[in-house]
C-alpha cells in the first residue's frame, strides 16, 4: 500500500514538474517574442501579449488547488487569468525579469497579502472589484472610468458567502464563509463607477488600447461577470479574451457595446488602465 501511494505520489510530481516546466518555456517564448516590442507603450504591449495566447484554449477553475497555492498556468487560460497573466507578463518583460520574478510579480497582483508565508483562500482577490481595488493599492493598475465619464454603480456582494457549495474552499468551513461575508461588505461599502452599455461609443475615444475592460453584470450579489482586454481593429473598439462560447482566446468579432448590449445580464463595463 505504502509503495502504492508513494508511486501515485511520484507520477504526480512528475506531471506537475512538466507542466511546471513547459509554462517555463512558454514564458521564455514569450519573452523573446516581445523582445523587440519591450519598448512598446505599456497598452500597445498590452494588447501584443494577449495576441500572444490567441487561440490558447479556454480552461476553468485552474486556481482552485487544495491547499491553497500560486498556481502559474500559461497552457490554459480563462478571462480572469488571461488579464492578470497578461498584467503581469507585460510587467515582467518591461523590469527584465526571470520566470521566477514573474511568478512573484504574479502572485502580489493575486494575493490581497502576497507575502504571507501561507497562502490562504480567503486572501485571494476573488471579486474583480477587489482585485481591481487592491492592485489600483500596490501601484499596478488605475481605474479610469470615473474619469472617461463613468456614472456612480452601487455593489451588495454577497454571492460567495450565500453559495459557499459552489466553492469548494467554502463548502461546509463557516469560518471562511464568515470572513468572505465580511470582505463583501468591506468591497460594496467603496465607491464604484461603470459606462452604461448604451454610453460605450459616446466614451469610445478615451478608452485605450491594451486598458482591460471590465463588464459589470446584473447577476444579484456579483460585480463582474466577465473580463477583457481593448483593442482596436481599423475603427472597430473591440477586445481580446478568453471566450466561454469557443473555448479558447480570441479576438472579439462584435464591436464592444454591440457585445455589452447583446449580454442579457450585462448592464455596462468598467475601464482599467495599467500603470507602467
Amino acid at each position: 500500500m505504502k509503495r502504492t501511494l508513494f508511486y501515485l505520489f511520484f507520477l504526480a510530481f512528475l506531471s506537475l514538474s512538466g507542466k511546471a516546466q513547459e509554462d517555463k518555456d512558454i514564458y521564455e517564448r514569450y519573452c523573446a517574442a516581445m523582445k523587440e516590442e519591450a519598448a512598446l507603450p505599456t497598452g500597445d504591449l498590452m494588447v501584443e501579449t494577449a495576441r500572444f495566447f490567441l487561440e490558447t484554449p479556454y480552461v476553468a477553475g485552474t486556481l482552485e488547488d487544495v491547499p491553497e497555492r500560486l498556481v502559474v498556468n500559461l497552457r490554459g487560460l480563462d478571462c480572469m487569468t488571461l488579464v492578470e497573466n497578461t498584467t503581469a507578463l507585460v510587467w515582467s518583460v518591461k523590469h527584465r525579469l526571470t520566470f521566477d520574478g514573474y511568478a512573484s510579480v504574479l502572485k502580489e497582483m493575486r494575493y490581497r497579502n502576497s507575502g504571507n508565508a501561507t497562502l490562504d483562500y480567503t486572501d485571494r482577490l476573488h471579486y474583480t472589484a477587489d482585485w481591481i481595488y487592491e492592485n489600483e493599492k500596490k501601484g499596478y493598475l488605475k481605474d479610469v472610468t470615473k474619469e472617461i465619464g463613468g456614472r456612480p454603480l452601487q455593489l451588495d456582494l454577497s454571492f460567495m458567502s450565500t453559495h459557499p457549495d459552489s466553492y469548494k474552499q467554502l463548502k461546509g468551513n463557516p469560518e471562511r464563509i464568515a470572513i468572505m461575508a465580511a470582505k463583501e461588505k468591506e468591497i460594496s461599502a467603496r465607491p464604484h463607477y461603470y459606462i452604461p452599455q448604451d454610453e460605450i461609443n459616446a466614451h469610445a475615444g478615451q478608452i485605450r488600447n491594451g486598458d482591460i475592460v471590465c463588464f459589470v453584470t446584473t447577476v444579484k450579489g456579483l460585480d463582474i461577470s466577465h473580463v477583457g482586454i481593448i483593442c482596436r481593429e481599423g475603427d472597430k473598439l473591440t477586445f481580446i479574451h478568453a471566450s466561454t462560447t469557443q473555448k479558447r482566446v480570441i479576438v472579439n468579432e462584435d464591436p464592444l457595446q454591440e457585445y455589452v448590449q447583446g449580454i442579457k445580464r450585462n448592464c455596462g463595463i468598467r475601464i482599467v488602465r495599467p500603470q507602467f
